[in-house]
């Protein structure tokens, strides 16, 4: 993982982005890219990226920037993160996480969120790891975490 890199989502990018897991019909602790994508079409302060290595998508990343929402946990952060099952394991996830976080700073913000859902087969232990921080509330279900930038 090398040439990894942040791109706008592209007709080009469409269809490997769209077979990134989940897979529509999957269960899963996040919405496919398909969803994520329709959800960016109509959400104006979404920040959708296809993650690249090299030519080649192993992942997408959507954060959201929103000085003004009235709640907190949505101002600026992290809203899906997809990885190839392939690319998984190999520091994508991080470095996307990270991109979000240096667009973040760039925008004036000092820091980011994510929401998960609870339980040994979701995220939360990965992004314990990247410095986030529960911060004891709970939006729809699930565990809001903070990273101070």
């Amino acid at each position: 993982m090398s040439d990894l890199r942040l791109e706008p989502p592209s007709p080009d990018l469409l269809d490997a982005l769209v077979a990134l897991p989940p897979r529509p019909s999957e269960p899963a602790n996040v919405a496919p890219v398909v969803y994520s994508l329709a959800e960016a079409y109509v959400t104006p302060t979404a920040w959708p990226r296809a993650i690249l290595d090299g030519e080649n998508v192993v992942g997408f990343v959507m954060a959201n920037f929103d000085a003004e929402n009235e709640i907190a946990a949505f101002r600026a952060g992290v809203w899906r993160l997809n990885i190839d099952t392939a690319a998984q394991g190999r520091g994508v996830g991080r470095f996307a996480v990270m991109q979000v976080a240096d667009e973040a700073r760039r925008r004036g913000f000092d820091a980011i969120t994510v929401l998960w859902e609870p339980g040994d087969d979701g995220p939360e232990k990965f992004y314990l790891t990247l410095g986030f921080v529960p911060t004891g509330e709970e939006l729809f279900g699930e565990r809001v975490g903070i990273l101070r930038l």
